[in-house]
């Protein structure tokens, strides 16, 4: 397969086939992430990527699941991403699920029946960077949307039918917010919806301006036990029921999941122990991704 520069996905996706739609990511401002700084965003011709379809298929033969790659498919005008989900479908008529990252930016671009329509054809997800329902730390962090737009960017996704995969960032909001951001961040989540939870924690990444801002004193990474506190915090204030909750990424010093409001119990009972350094924590370097 052709790919351009490092390529990422979500964990779910590692049984997938990646389809490079975009190079790079329609935002890239982030102060956080450094995923696509090597790129320059671009969409990619529609000839290169039915190109690519076709050596999908004389490699792989079946094809069951395709993640669209780089960070935000979504920016890709409708017309163009349903011919893509055309050929998809056509190349692999035993395909089963089709999903991508969706910026926020990008989805309140689109309409509901923009989406709608792609969901009809085949995208099947969406995976949203929600990080924070806090203004502040949105803002501070250069994510592009304030939290009203963040929550209707999700609330659109999910009224075009896709399965919304919302993903959230312990410690990124520091010392000073850490509990107001767990308490705006699960509002949020409660009124968006999503069908799955993942609540990641923060680690700096070389090049990126929080990591300047963490070298020259400006911003405090949280330790372990405050970043469990501030996940037992974002979990306490969660309402939904039958919400699937991961927070078992390898950046995560306890790792938990379960279904709320179901294991609510257990596991705050688990992250407890692991603020109270009665249960494993992993380390830095075991953090190291």
């Amino acid at each position: 397969m052709r790919y351009e520069g490092n390529i990422f996905r979500p964990p779910n996706e590692r049984r997938s086939y990646l389809l490079q739609v975009t190079i790079g990511c329609s935002h890239n401002a982030c102060t956080f992430c450094g995923m696509y700084k090597d790129k320059r965003f671009r969409i990619r011709p529609l000839s290169e990527i039915m190109e690519d379809i076709a050596m999908a298929k004389q490699t792989y033969g079946t094809v069951r699941r395709v993640f669209l790659c780089d960070g935000d498919a979504i920016a890709v005008p409708t017309a163009d991403l349903l011919e893509i989900l055309h050929r998809l479908k056509k190349t692999f008529p035993q395909i089963e699920k089709i999903s991508t990252y969706a910026g926020p930016k990008s989805t309140l671009s689109k309409s509901v029946e923009d989406l709608r329509s792609l969901h009809e054809n085949g995208l099947t997800t969406a995976y949203l960077g929600v990080e924070s329902g806090d203004d502040q730390v949105l803002r501070e962090t250069c994510k592009g949307v304030d939290a009203a737009q963040m929550l209707e960017a999700g609330q659109r996704l999910k009224n075009a039918g896709m399965n919304l995969f919302a993903m959230v960032l312990i410690g990124l909001a520091g010392e000073e917010r850490s509990m107001e951001n767990a308490v705006a961040t699960a509002e949020m989540i409660n009124r968006m919806h999503p069908d799955r939870l993942a609540a990641l924690t923060l680690m700096p990444v070389p090049g990126t301006k929080m990591y300047r801002d963490i070298e020259q004193g400006k911003f405090r990474v949280l330790n372990a036990t405050e970043c469990l506190t501030e996940t037992r915090e974002l979990i306490r204030h969660i309402k939904l029921e039958n919400l699937y909750f991961a927070s078992d990424h390898a950046s995560n010093y306890v790792p938990v999941k379960g279904i709320l409001n179901k294991d609510k119990a257990k596991i705050i009972e688990l992250l407890d122990h692991g603020i109270a350094g009665n249960v494993f924590r992993r380390s830095q370097w075991q953090r190291g991704l």
